[in-house]
Protein backbone atom coordinates (compact mmCIF):
# COMPACT_ATOMS: atom_id res chain seq x y z
CA UNK A 1 0.00 0.00 0.00
CA UNK A 2 2.86 2.37 0.76
CA UNK A 3 4.41 1.71 -2.66
CA UNK A 4 1.04 2.27 -4.32
CA UNK A 5 0.57 5.57 -2.48
CA UNK A 6 4.13 6.61 -3.34
CA UNK A 7 3.51 5.88 -7.01
CA UNK A 8 0.25 7.84 -7.01
CA UNK A 9 1.99 10.76 -5.31
CA UNK A 10 4.77 10.70 -7.91
CA UNK A 11 2.48 10.80 -10.92
CA UNK A 12 0.47 13.62 -9.30
CA UNK A 13 3.47 15.86 -10.06
CA UNK A 14 3.25 15.16 -13.81
CA UNK A 15 1.17 18.27 -14.70
CA UNK A 16 3.42 20.40 -12.49
CA UNK A 17 6.43 19.41 -14.61
CA UNK A 18 4.46 20.32 -17.75
CA UNK A 19 3.71 23.81 -16.45
CA UNK A 20 7.23 24.44 -15.15
CA UNK A 21 9.18 23.48 -18.27
CA UNK A 22 9.65 26.21 -20.87
CA UNK A 23 8.65 24.20 -23.95
CA UNK A 24 5.35 23.86 -25.80
CA UNK A 25 2.85 21.15 -24.74
CA UNK A 26 3.49 18.84 -27.69
CA UNK A 27 7.23 19.08 -27.15
CA UNK A 28 7.00 18.15 -23.47
CA UNK A 29 4.76 15.19 -24.35
CA UNK A 30 7.31 14.04 -26.95
CA UNK A 31 10.23 14.24 -24.55
CA UNK A 32 8.31 12.47 -21.77
CA UNK A 33 7.62 9.47 -24.00
CA UNK A 34 11.06 9.44 -25.64
CA UNK A 35 13.13 9.79 -22.47
CA UNK A 36 10.74 7.65 -20.44
CA UNK A 37 10.66 4.94 -23.12
CA UNK A 38 14.46 4.78 -23.23
CA UNK A 39 14.62 4.63 -19.42
CA UNK A 40 12.11 1.77 -19.45
CA UNK A 41 14.26 -0.07 -22.00
CA UNK A 42 17.24 0.24 -19.67
CA UNK A 43 15.11 -0.94 -16.73
CA UNK A 44 13.95 -4.01 -18.67
CA UNK A 45 17.50 -4.87 -19.70
CA UNK A 46 18.81 -4.51 -16.13
CA UNK A 47 16.13 -6.93 -14.94
CA UNK A 48 16.98 -9.30 -17.82
CA UNK A 49 13.38 -9.27 -18.99
CA UNK A 50 12.12 -9.45 -22.55
CA UNK A 51 11.47 -6.14 -24.29
CA UNK A 52 9.57 -7.47 -27.30
CA UNK A 53 6.46 -9.57 -26.76
CA UNK A 54 6.28 -11.12 -30.23
CA UNK A 55 4.30 -10.55 -33.47
CA UNK A 56 0.94 -11.19 -31.77
CA UNK A 57 1.25 -7.97 -29.77
CA UNK A 58 2.43 -5.74 -32.62
CA UNK A 59 -0.98 -4.29 -33.50
CA UNK A 60 -2.17 -3.87 -29.88
CA UNK A 61 1.05 -2.05 -28.94
CA UNK A 62 0.91 0.16 -32.02
CA UNK A 63 -2.68 1.01 -31.08
CA UNK A 64 -1.66 1.63 -27.46
CA UNK A 65 1.12 3.95 -28.60
CA UNK A 66 -1.29 5.89 -30.82
CA UNK A 67 -3.84 6.28 -28.03
CA UNK A 68 -1.13 7.31 -25.54
CA UNK A 69 0.20 9.92 -27.96
CA UNK A 70 -3.32 11.37 -28.28
CA UNK A 71 -3.76 11.13 -24.51
CA UNK A 72 -0.62 13.11 -23.70
CA UNK A 73 -1.11 15.59 -26.52
CA UNK A 74 -4.64 16.45 -25.34
CA UNK A 75 -3.73 16.38 -21.64
CA UNK A 76 -0.77 18.73 -22.04
CA UNK A 77 -3.01 21.18 -23.93
CA UNK A 78 -5.62 20.91 -21.16
CA UNK A 79 -3.01 21.58 -18.46
CA UNK A 80 -2.14 24.90 -20.07
CA UNK A 81 -5.77 25.98 -20.50
CA UNK A 82 -7.40 24.89 -17.22
CA UNK A 83 -4.48 24.11 -14.91
CA UNK A 84 -2.92 20.93 -13.48
CA UNK A 85 -5.69 20.14 -11.00
CA UNK A 86 -8.77 20.22 -13.22
CA UNK A 87 -6.98 18.66 -16.20
CA UNK A 88 -5.91 15.69 -14.06
CA UNK A 89 -9.40 15.30 -12.62
CA UNK A 90 -10.85 15.24 -16.14
CA UNK A 91 -8.25 12.70 -17.25
CA UNK A 92 -9.37 10.40 -14.44
CA UNK A 93 -12.83 10.34 -15.99
CA UNK A 94 -11.30 7.53 -18.07
CA UNK A 95 -12.80 5.10 -15.55
CA UNK A 96 -16.24 5.90 -16.97
CA UNK A 97 -15.16 5.46 -20.58
CA UNK A 98 -13.45 2.19 -19.62
CA UNK A 99 -16.67 1.00 -17.98
CA UNK A 100 -18.79 2.06 -20.96
CA UNK A 101 -16.41 0.31 -23.35
CA UNK A 102 -16.69 -2.80 -21.22
CA UNK A 103 -20.49 -2.71 -21.44
CA UNK A 104 -20.94 -1.79 -25.11
CA UNK A 105 -17.81 -3.22 -26.77
CA UNK A 106 -16.78 -6.15 -24.58
CA UNK A 107 -20.32 -7.15 -23.58
CA UNK A 108 -19.50 -7.07 -19.87
CA UNK A 109 -22.43 -6.84 -17.42
CA UNK A 110 -23.40 -3.26 -16.60
CA UNK A 111 -22.97 -2.25 -12.96
CA UNK A 112 -25.86 -0.14 -11.62
CA UNK A 113 -23.46 2.08 -9.66
CA UNK A 114 -22.06 3.33 -12.97
CA UNK A 115 -25.32 5.12 -13.81
CA UNK A 116 -25.04 6.96 -10.50
CA UNK A 117 -21.34 7.73 -10.72
CA UNK A 118 -21.36 9.32 -14.20
CA UNK A 119 -24.00 12.02 -13.53
CA UNK A 120 -22.46 12.61 -10.09
CA UNK A 121 -19.08 13.27 -11.74
CA UNK A 122 -20.64 15.63 -14.28
CA UNK A 123 -22.48 17.50 -11.50
CA UNK A 124 -19.20 17.85 -9.59
CA UNK A 125 -17.50 19.14 -12.73
CA UNK A 126 -20.31 21.67 -13.15
CA UNK A 127 -19.70 22.97 -9.63
CA UNK A 128 -15.99 23.39 -10.35
CA UNK A 129 -16.36 25.31 -13.62
CA UNK A 130 -19.58 27.14 -12.73
CA UNK A 131 -23.10 26.74 -14.02
CA UNK A 132 -22.66 29.39 -16.72
CA UNK A 133 -20.66 27.27 -19.16
CA UNK A 134 -21.38 29.65 -22.05
CA UNK A 135 -19.88 32.47 -20.01
CA UNK A 136 -16.49 30.77 -19.81
CA UNK A 137 -13.84 32.07 -22.17
CA UNK A 138 -13.08 30.07 -25.29
CA UNK A 139 -9.69 28.84 -24.06
CA UNK A 140 -11.18 27.47 -20.83
CA UNK A 141 -13.92 25.62 -22.72
CA UNK A 142 -11.28 24.26 -25.08
CA UNK A 143 -9.26 23.07 -22.09
CA UNK A 144 -12.28 21.19 -20.75
CA UNK A 145 -12.77 19.53 -24.14
CA UNK A 146 -9.10 18.54 -24.24
CA UNK A 147 -9.42 17.08 -20.74
CA UNK A 148 -12.36 14.89 -21.73
CA UNK A 149 -10.54 13.84 -24.92
CA UNK A 150 -7.66 12.82 -22.66
CA UNK A 151 -9.99 10.55 -20.71
CA UNK A 152 -11.27 8.89 -23.91
CA UNK A 153 -7.75 8.39 -25.29
CA UNK A 154 -6.44 7.08 -21.98
CA UNK A 155 -9.23 4.50 -21.84
CA UNK A 156 -8.25 3.40 -25.36
CA UNK A 157 -4.63 3.13 -24.23
CA UNK A 158 -5.49 0.92 -21.27
CA UNK A 159 -7.78 -1.28 -23.36
CA UNK A 160 -5.03 -1.70 -25.96
CA UNK A 161 -2.46 -2.65 -23.32
CA UNK A 162 -4.98 -5.10 -21.89
CA UNK A 163 -5.39 -6.64 -25.33
CA UNK A 164 -1.60 -6.97 -25.68
CA UNK A 165 -1.36 -8.83 -22.37
CA UNK A 166 -4.30 -11.07 -23.28
CA UNK A 167 -2.66 -11.87 -26.62
CA UNK A 168 0.10 -13.64 -24.69
CA UNK A 169 2.87 -11.04 -24.73
CA UNK A 170 6.19 -12.64 -23.90
CA UNK A 171 7.51 -9.35 -22.58
CA UNK A 172 7.11 -7.93 -19.10
CA UNK A 173 4.63 -5.15 -18.41
CA UNK A 174 7.57 -2.72 -18.39
CA UNK A 175 8.62 -4.04 -21.79
CA UNK A 176 5.18 -3.44 -23.27
CA UNK A 177 5.12 0.05 -21.71
CA UNK A 178 8.55 0.80 -23.19
CA UNK A 179 7.48 -0.20 -26.71
CA UNK A 180 4.20 1.74 -26.44
CA UNK A 181 6.11 4.79 -25.14
CA UNK A 182 8.54 4.79 -28.06
CA UNK A 183 5.67 4.39 -30.55
CA UNK A 184 4.03 7.39 -28.88
CA UNK A 185 7.26 9.38 -29.14
CA UNK A 186 7.46 8.69 -32.90
CA UNK A 187 3.84 9.79 -33.42
CA UNK A 188 4.28 12.91 -31.27
CA UNK A 189 7.35 13.79 -33.32
CA UNK A 190 5.14 13.61 -36.42
CA UNK A 191 2.46 15.75 -34.73
CA UNK A 192 5.09 18.34 -33.77
CA UNK A 193 6.25 18.49 -37.39
CA UNK A 194 2.66 18.89 -38.66
CA UNK A 195 1.96 21.61 -36.09
CA UNK A 196 5.24 23.36 -36.75
CA UNK A 197 6.06 22.99 -33.04
CA UNK A 198 9.71 23.60 -32.23
CA UNK A 199 11.37 20.89 -30.17
CA UNK A 200 14.19 23.12 -28.98
CA UNK A 201 14.89 22.92 -25.24
CA UNK A 202 16.25 26.34 -24.27
CA UNK A 203 18.22 25.62 -21.06
CA UNK A 204 19.89 22.87 -19.09
CA UNK A 205 17.30 23.53 -16.39
CA UNK A 206 14.54 22.65 -18.85
CA UNK A 207 16.38 19.46 -19.82
CA UNK A 208 16.58 18.58 -16.12
CA UNK A 209 12.83 19.18 -15.69
CA UNK A 210 12.00 17.05 -18.74
CA UNK A 211 14.27 14.25 -17.54
CA UNK A 212 12.73 14.44 -14.07
CA UNK A 213 9.26 14.39 -15.62
CA UNK A 214 10.03 11.22 -17.58
CA UNK A 215 11.72 9.53 -14.62
CA UNK A 216 9.02 10.36 -12.07
CA UNK A 217 5.84 10.12 -14.19
CA UNK A 218 6.72 7.59 -16.88
CA UNK A 219 9.06 5.22 -15.03
CA UNK A 220 9.25 5.27 -11.22
CA UNK A 221 5.61 6.10 -10.53
CA UNK A 222 4.29 3.42 -12.85
CA UNK A 223 6.79 0.80 -11.69
CA UNK A 224 5.69 1.37 -8.09
CA UNK A 225 2.01 1.24 -9.04
CA UNK A 226 2.26 -1.77 -11.34
CA UNK A 227 4.34 -3.72 -8.84
CA UNK A 228 1.82 -3.05 -6.07
CA UNK A 229 -1.49 -3.84 -7.77
CA UNK A 230 -1.36 -7.59 -7.19
CA UNK A 231 -0.59 -7.08 -3.49
CA UNK A 232 -3.44 -4.73 -2.62
CA UNK A 233 -7.12 -5.60 -2.49
CA UNK A 234 -8.83 -4.50 -5.70
CA UNK A 235 -11.53 -2.68 -3.76
CA UNK A 236 -8.82 -0.59 -2.09
CA UNK A 237 -6.83 0.28 -5.21
CA UNK A 238 -9.35 2.78 -6.60
CA UNK A 239 -9.54 4.63 -3.29
CA UNK A 240 -5.77 4.86 -2.86
CA UNK A 241 -5.20 6.04 -6.41
CA UNK A 242 -7.50 9.01 -5.78
CA UNK A 243 -4.42 10.47 -4.12
CA UNK A 244 -3.20 11.40 -7.63
CA UNK A 245 -5.96 13.84 -8.70
CA UNK A 246 -6.32 15.06 -5.10
CA UNK A 247 -2.65 16.02 -4.87
CA UNK A 248 -2.74 17.47 -8.38
CA UNK A 249 -5.39 19.91 -7.15
CA UNK A 250 -3.28 20.70 -4.09
CA UNK A 251 -0.22 21.42 -6.24
CA UNK A 252 -2.35 23.61 -8.53
CA UNK A 253 -3.45 25.71 -5.55
CA UNK A 254 -0.03 25.86 -3.87
CA UNK A 255 2.24 26.32 -6.91
CA UNK A 256 0.02 28.15 -9.39
CA UNK A 257 -2.34 30.10 -7.09
CA UNK A 258 -5.51 28.53 -8.44
CA UNK A 259 -8.59 30.20 -6.96
CA UNK A 260 -10.56 27.61 -5.04
CA UNK A 261 -13.64 28.30 -2.94
CA UNK A 262 -16.31 26.24 -1.19
CA UNK A 263 -18.21 25.53 -4.43
CA UNK A 264 -15.13 24.29 -6.25
CA UNK A 265 -14.10 22.20 -3.22
CA UNK A 266 -17.53 20.54 -3.13
CA UNK A 267 -17.38 19.88 -6.87
CA UNK A 268 -13.93 18.30 -6.65
CA UNK A 269 -15.05 16.12 -3.73
CA UNK A 270 -18.14 14.91 -5.63
CA UNK A 271 -16.09 14.18 -8.76
CA UNK A 272 -13.51 12.24 -6.75
CA UNK A 273 -16.28 10.25 -5.07
CA UNK A 274 -17.80 9.49 -8.47
CA UNK A 275 -14.42 8.39 -9.87
CA UNK A 276 -13.96 6.08 -6.91
CA UNK A 277 -17.41 4.57 -7.34
CA UNK A 278 -16.82 4.12 -11.06
CA UNK A 279 -13.37 2.57 -10.56
CA UNK A 280 -14.48 -0.08 -8.07
CA UNK A 281 -14.28 -3.34 -10.02
CA UNK A 282 -16.93 -5.98 -9.89
CA UNK A 283 -14.11 -8.54 -9.99
CA UNK A 284 -10.58 -8.30 -8.66
CA UNK A 285 -9.35 -6.44 -11.75
CA UNK A 286 -7.69 -3.27 -10.36
CA UNK A 287 -8.39 0.24 -11.53
CA UNK A 288 -5.77 2.36 -13.28
CA UNK A 289 -4.92 6.03 -12.81
CA UNK A 290 -4.22 8.63 -15.49
CA UNK A 291 -0.97 10.64 -15.95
Amino acid sequence: MLRLLAGAAMISFAPVFVRLVDVLPTASAFYRTLIGGLMLCVYVQLRREKLWGGPAVLFPLLTAGAFFALDLWAWHQSIWFVGPGLSTLLANFQVFFMALAGVFLLREPARPILWIAIPLALFGLGLIVGVDFAGLDADYRLGLAYGLLTAVAYAGYLLSLRRARMAGSAASVAGDLAVASLVSAALLLLVAWLEGTALDVPTLSDWAILSGYALVAQVLGWILITGSLSRVRASTVGLLLLLQPTLAFVWDVLFFAREFGARETAGAALSLLAIYLGSRPASRRPAQPAG
